[in-house]
């Protein structure tokens, strides 16, 4: 396991549970103040499922069938006492510390596979 592995699992992971909460219409009004569209909650869902499908699957190519999983189990506590965080304290910063999160998971996909 590398510190790239690990930034790159909690970066997704984060991305993916923010798309999560704001696929639920509370969520969603908190932080856009307009009502959730159907079709949107649907999409939002789908990518937020897809999103821990993808940081699953990174976090055992880069640490094996022996570790991956707990390290992704442990990028899923970090990722997801964050979105929480915010969604507490600052509703409106979150689509913007997710959307933010996917660039810097790119980046970190390189180093990720290379270590």
């Amino acid at each position: 396991m590398t510190i790239a592995a690990l930034v790159l699992n909690l970066l997704l992971s984060f991305s993916s549970f923010a798309a999560l909460a704001l696929s639920l219409d509370r969520h969603h009004r908190g932080t856009f103040d307009v009502p959730l569209p159907r079709g949107r909650s649907r999409g939002l869902r789908a990518a937020g499922w897809s999103g821990l499908i993808l940081s699953f699957t990174v976090a055992v190519a880069c640490a094996g069938w022996s570790f991956g999983p707990v390290q992704w189990t442990g990028g899923l506590t970090g990722a997801g006492l964050a979105v929480v965080a915010l969604i507490s304290y600052r509703p409106t910063w979150l689509r913007a510390a997710a959307l933010a999160a996917l660039p810097l998971a790119a980046v970190a996909l390189p180093f990720a596979l290379a270590g």
